[in-house]
């Protein structure tokens, strides 16, 4: 259950910092099997876009797969059915990423927000503040 524990540290650590990934934050990445790996790496691409495209979000979460499965296959990720938060709402998220072949470097990146997920269904998605 590694995968919950370094979500959270890294979660904390980019929901304040837009920038390059710091070696210990590399260190921890490269901890994990190429899938998890592939998957944290994108959700923090998410998370350093929205906040840079969006000024009125400050997301400090990212989940790919809430309301649908993500797919991997090779070094891209779909995530038709992820969520962010922000502020302490949280928000629907459709994002493909693609990485290099280490899953460091992000090398293609698009996302579409969508509309906030009601705090009545939180419970149901496993949603928190």
């Amino acid at each position: 259950m590694r995968l919950p524990l370094l979500s959270c540290c890294l979660t904390l650590f980019f929901a304040h910092t837009v920038s390059a990934m710091d070696s210990s934050v590399v260190r921890q990445l490269d901890a994990l099997t190429p899938r998890e790996r592939l998957e944290q790496r994108c959700d923090i691409e998410a998370m350093n876009r929205i906040a840079k495209d969006n000024k009125q979000f400050r997301p400090d979460k990212v989940i790919a797969y809430t309301f649908g499965r993500a797919n991997a296959s090779g070094n891209k990720l779909s995530a038709p059915g992820a969520v962010f938060r922000s502020r302490e709402h949280w928000y629907r998220l459709k994002y493909t990423c693609q990485t290099d072949n280490k899953h460091l470097d992000v090398v293609n990146f698009s996302y579409q927000i969508g509309a906030e997920v009601p705090r009545a269904s939180w419970s149901k998605y496993y949603l928190y503040n």
